[in-house]
């Protein structure tokens, strides 16, 4: 009898979540003060790469911070599929809250639902287009304004005239998409002698190889193209296709990146510009962020999430905005080891 009224007072807690203007929170303290220990929170990656190795590692800087019981975990496969499983597996296991960097938004709205319903708090990043379905969205900056410094860098790069495309992981990913749709709609507006080749941003499959392989078909389909936006963390794949076709001082590259496999291009000049966040940062302020909410404690404008570029964020529509873009040059590259 205990052990069941236990349970029930714990789902209903988690289920009283309150979303309000400029405030998040879960109505009542039951646990507030309870040790960070008690509770499970698990990040779900999109996939096991040098990006989410990275974020593993901010995600552990946060276990020894606080003790909070959180940990990384990996899909399978690269796509929602993978990611469903072990969102089944967690919702299973009863745990406190899933964090998840989503593959395809859309296709996991009905696991969300699923684990919110067990009374499972849900927390994303780089998912803004599923907010309303989920507690609460973590963003590392205005993605509109990201993307608008993809236009402006690819427009400097080429001398603001010319043809250019666009690369995304996949088509179904919201951040991608948003940086893409951005740098064009800034370009369309500000460069007139610059266009886009192709009407859909190009897919890599969020994989280097991938992006090696789509430069190789686009290089051979548009030889004289000046410019390129990789808008997945591959620009490294994109720089060695143009090398091997000796592209590498014509078509220059503007490119979401991990430092360590792409500052040999950003030396060489092939590689213009890097944008990026801190993986790292970003894993430790969303699961701290889902801490917040599992222990009754609120998230509203100005809450600090403990760590670089989410001191003091900013709640818009269920979706919480650091101020965390980096911009890579030759002078700090090396100040970045992931």
């Amino acid at each position: 009898m205990t052990h069941n009224f236990f349970y029930f007072a714990k789902s209903f807690f988690k289920k009283s979540l309150l979303l309000c203007s400029g405030w998040i929170c879960i109505s009542g303290n039951a646990k507030a003060t309870a040790d960070p220990a008690d509770y499970q929170v698990v990040m779900i990656a999109k996939q096991n790469d040098p990006w989410f190795e990275d974020m593993e590692t901010g995600i552990e800087q946060l276990k020894k911070d606080i003790g909070l019981n959180v940990s990384i975990q990996y899909p399978e496969t690269n796509d929602a599929a993978g990611q469903i499983s072990i969102m089944e597996n967690l919702i299973e296991q009863g745990i406190d809250a899933i964090c998840i960097v989503p593959n395809d938004p859309e296709a996991l709205l009905n696991t969300i639902e699923h684990a919110r319903k067990a009374g499972i708090v849900v927390v994303t990043h780089e998912a803004p287009s599923i907010s309303n379905y989920v507690d609460l969205d973590i963003e590392a900056f205005v993605n509109e304004d990201f993307g608008e410094l993809f236009g402006k860098n690819i427009a400097k790069s080429i001398g603001e005239a010319g043809s250019y495309v666009g690369i995304v992981g996949a088509r179904t990913m919201d951040t991608h998409m948003e940086w893409y749709s951005s740098a064009v709609s800034y370009i369309e507006e500000n460069y007139p002698d610059m266009h886009c080749l192709t009407d859909l941003p190009l897919e890599d499959g969020n994989s280097e190889a991938g992006a090696y392989t789509v430069t190789q078909n686009l290089i051979q389909k548009y030889p004289d193209i000046d410019g390129i936006i990789e808008c997945s963390a591959y620009g490294s794949g994109v720089c060695r296709a143009l090398a091997e076709q000796n592209l590498e001082k014509k078509v220059k590259v503007v490119s979401l990146a991990i430092p360590s496999e792409s500052k040999e291009y950003l030396k060489n000049g092939t590689m213009t510009s890097i944008l990026a966040w801190r993986p790292a940062d970003a894993g430790y302020a969303t699961c701290y962020a889902a801490y917040l909410l599992v222990s009754g404690q609120s998230v509203e404008n100005g809450t600090d999430l403990k760590t670089t570029g989410y001191e003091s964020i900013q709640l818009k529509n269920g979706i919480a905005y650091g101020n965390a873009p980096l911009e890579y040059t030759v002078k700090n590259i090396e100040d970045y080891v992931f």
